[in-house]
């Protein structure tokens, strides 16, 4: 019985119903049939986090990024951006890295970020003569590149499953991202230079009209990094902050959106963090079954036949991350994978917060990666170019992203030394 019924789950799945069924579906078939648990266990677990302190940013921080989304947020900080590094050889390019990773982070959206920061820059890009294939690679790839800033909604999801500190994941993140964004932004100097790109003029005027457009949305980041990193508050309270925040300065002083507009922004938002919410509490009662079965360990036993060492097993988990991030959104991948990796990962003596930071990146790249990866699809319905000419155009920076990988994955300081710093203060 219970064989066919998970059989009849995963055809239910494969014909595109949602996954909390067939979550729900195989956490009850396997608590009842194989286990011989009271079901009563699944809904402890949803329970359990629906009264976990963190969730409580989940719905704060998207109603932020859905906000900003909404207003003309994108395009002063693609201005601000361009008049302070448009002069540098590439600038426009590196202005593109910078204000897809911002939007990125504050929205935790890569779809969004291509959609509706991507097609102002692609404009820019192509006006000031940057190769077509370049412009579209850049814009791709860097449409999932603030996943690992805060208030990054990955890291959040990644912090409840873990059952692991939001707040030291948001500082872990901060040497991660910053290497990915410099790596991307020399390639862009070297092959504004190369070309021979043409680079804009500033002025110091130009820089103050911009600063003066954004000055509202300037602190933002600052205030969250910086509260938590100095304990003036939690990621729970920096949410709160920040959704009361962006709601004053984009209805209030910016005027961007009108207040009869706010009942749907809500909407959409909490559809959103309700379909995440159903999905993880679902999954995490499956995940009971698996440590009450002791599939980790069990998979453990069998893996350290064939993988004795840490590094050999960090270079299987890349690989596999990178397939998952290829055919599953983030979320999803996260509420699935991380409870059955992170034990094994906990046993070859790998930190929590160091694997975040790994998963993370890992799914990050996925998202642009051949011959699936979620942005290709989205960049070519954006643009209207097949995906295979986008499968040419994001090798060069998927490179520079899996040399990047490659330091964040050995050299575990890089995500946890600000942590030990702060937790010293």
């Amino acid at each position: 019985m219970a064989t066919i019924l998970i059989i009849a789950l995963l055809i239910l799945m494969f014909s595109g119903e949602p996954l909390f069924i067939f979550m729900g579906g195989i956490s009850i078939v396997s608590f009842y049939f194989i286990a011989e648990v009271n079901i009563a266990a699944i809904f402890s677990e949803a329970y359990r986090l629906a009264s976990a302190p963190a969730v409580i940013a989940l719905p704060l921080f998207t109603f932020a990024g859905f906000l900003l989304a909404e207003s003309r947020a994108p395009a002063r900080m693609v201005s601000l951006s361009r008049a302070f590094l448009g002069w540098l050889p590439g600038g426009l390019s590196i202005v593109a890295l910078f204000s897809c990773a911002i939007f990125t982070a504050l929205t935790g959206a890569s779809g969004v970020t291509i959609i509706a920061v991507g097609g102002i820059l692609y404009v820019a890009l192509m006006n000031e003569r940057y190769p077509e294939k370049f412009s579209l690679g850049l814009v791709t790839s860097s449409g999932s590149l603030g996943l690992l800033f805060p208030p990054s909604l990955p890291i959040i999801i990644y912090g409840m499953v873990a059952s692991t500190s939001v707040d030291k994941l948001f500082i872990a993140g901060v040497g991660p991202g910053m290497l990915l964004m410099v790596l991307l932004s020399v390639y862009c100097l070297f092959f504004a230079a190369r070309k021979k790109v043409h680079r804009e003029k500033t002025s110091l005027q130009k820089m103050w009209l911009a600063t003066r457009e954004t000055v509202w949305e300037i602190p933002l980041p600052v205030f969250i990094l910086g509260g938590i990193y100095s304990g003036i508050f939690t990621a729970s309270e920096a949410s709160a902050f920040t959704a009361f925040y962006v709601a004053v300065v984009e209805i209030g002083i910016k005027r961007d959106i009108k207040i009869r507009q706010l009942p749907q922004l809500m909407r959409e938002s909490m559809v959103l963090i309700g379909g995440i919410l159903i999905i993880l509490s679902t999954a995490l009662g499956f995940t009971n079954f698996l440590v009450d079965q002791q599939v980790p360990m069990k998979l453990f036993a069998a893996i350290k036949t064939h993988i004795d060492s840490r590094l050999t097993f960090l270079i299987a988990l890349n690989g596999f991350l990178i397939i998952v991030g290829c055919m599953m959104d983030i979320f999803s991948a996260l509420i699935i994978v991380v409870p059955i990796i992170l034990p094994i990962a906990t046993q070859y003596g790998i930190n929590p917060i160091h694997l975040g930071m790994i998963f993370l990146t890992n799914l990050e790249i996925g998202y642009s990666t051949p011959p699936v990866g979620m942005n290709l699809f989205i960049s070519s319905f954006r643009f209207k170019k097949p995906i295979p000419y986008l499968w040419r155009s994001v090798i060069p920076f998927l490179i520079i992203l899996l040399i990047a990988l490659m330091i964040i994955t050995y050299v575990p300081d890089l995500s946890l030394k600000l942590v030990e710093y702060s937790k010293a203060k």
